[in-house]
């Protein structure tokens, strides 16, 4: 696995909008905040062609458009790390138009950005063998303050920090909106750390697990199951010593279509060597439909690999969230309700 160099202290960063750009309240008075916090933290800034653009369906502008800037944004060595500007719908449309091959051949950079971002955190560390940061997009940065979460992923870019722990609230409703685009994370809600093995909650017991992550959004990772970007099962032979942890977490699939994606993805082998999952609250929390909850959706298919099945944490749509590094080395521990994440490799 490739690690990209860490964001100096006065380095530059670079911001491209793969998916959603920041055209619209409140992302764009969040993004404009979030560079002047950037700037005052000395750093200097690339902003893509895309990144105030509106005119594409489900993404900032034409596929074409998209593909030609996140692969230029990302091959240009002016900046050390790239920012997405946010999520969207429809960014597996641009993948038709970036050249991976120039995207393993340039100099390893970090990516960070989730959601949608799946479509190129996790073919980066599958296709191209580079470790990439699924975690919060740009207009998270404007929030004043900054949640912990936002200076975990900071630091991580930094590389000042390695060791990361869950939080102690999430955000059931957030407050950010047109009139108040620089709110913090509204966190109301006790973060309840629960596990599973062999597709029975366990009480109590601590949980480690050692293993290479990789993951994202369930929504976006089925779609590419099958396709000619799925090399999972050649990456997860390749790294069957580590093992894998699946970090997994979804957005607009309800608990039925969250066991459907389980069912796929353990169909076409992705879960072979598998040591653990990490299984992040899903929009629909709390949904219940003909008796299927969000933890029978994953646990109960799951519980043949008889490796610990860790639910409600924080990753995803319902911040805060830890920042995963696909495709890194780590140790995992759940010990008297508090997750702890530890990469074992320097980076």
């Amino acid at each position: 696995m490739r690690y990209p160099e860490n964001l100096k202290k006065n380095g530059t960063i670079g911001f491209a909008a793969p998916s959603m750009g920041c055209a619209t309240e409140p992302y764009r008075s969040a993004f404009d905040h979030a560079q002047e916090v950037f700037r005052s933290l000395g750093h200097s800034l690339v902003l893509g062609p895309n990144c105030y653009a509106d005119s594409g369906i489900g993404i900032s502008n034409s596929p074409k458009a998209c593909g030609q800037e996140l692969e230029e944004m990302y091959c240009r060595r002016e900046s050390d790390v790239i920012i997405s500007c946010g999520g969207g719908e429809l960014m597996c449309e641009i993948l038709d138009f970036i050249d991976f091959d120039k995207i393993r051949a340039a100099r390893p950079k970090w990516y960070l950005g989730y959601s949608d971002n799946t479509n190129f955190t996790f073919l980066l560390t599958t296709l191209c063998d580079v470790a990439s940061v699924y975690g919060p997009c740009a207009g998270a940065f404007g929030m004043e303050p900054w949640h912990p979460a936002i200076r975990d992923a900071y630091q991580l870019l930094l590389g000042e920090k390695r060791n990361f722990q869950g939080y102690d609230l999430w955000e059931k409703e957030g407050l950010k909106d047109e009139e108040h685009p620089l709110a913090p994370y509204h966190v109301t809600e006790p973060s309840v750390i629960r596990w599973f093995l062999d597709g029975k909650e366990q009480t109590g017991q601590p949980v480690q697990i050692q293993g290479r992550l990789l993951g994202g959004c369930m929504d976006c990772l089925v779609n590419l199951l099958g396709t000619s970007y799925d090399q999972v099962p050649r990456f997860a032979q390749k790294y069957q010593e580590d093992g894998i942890v699946w970090f997994l977490e979804s957005c607009d699939l309800n608990v039925m279509a969250i066991r459907r994606a389980v069912w796929q993805m353990k169909h076409a082998g992705w879960f072979s060597h598998v040591k653990g999952f990490l299984i992040g609250r899903p929009l629909c929390h709390g949904q219940e439909i003909m008796g299927l909850d969000q933890y029978h959706a994953v646990c109960d298919l799951l519980a043949e690999y008889q490796v610990p099945v860790i639910m409600d944490v924080d990753l995803g749509h319902l911040p805060p969230m830890i920042p995963m590094v696909c495709g890194g080395l780590a140790d995992v521990s759940l010990e008297n309700g508090k997750l702890n994440i530890a990469y074992r490799e320097t980076f």
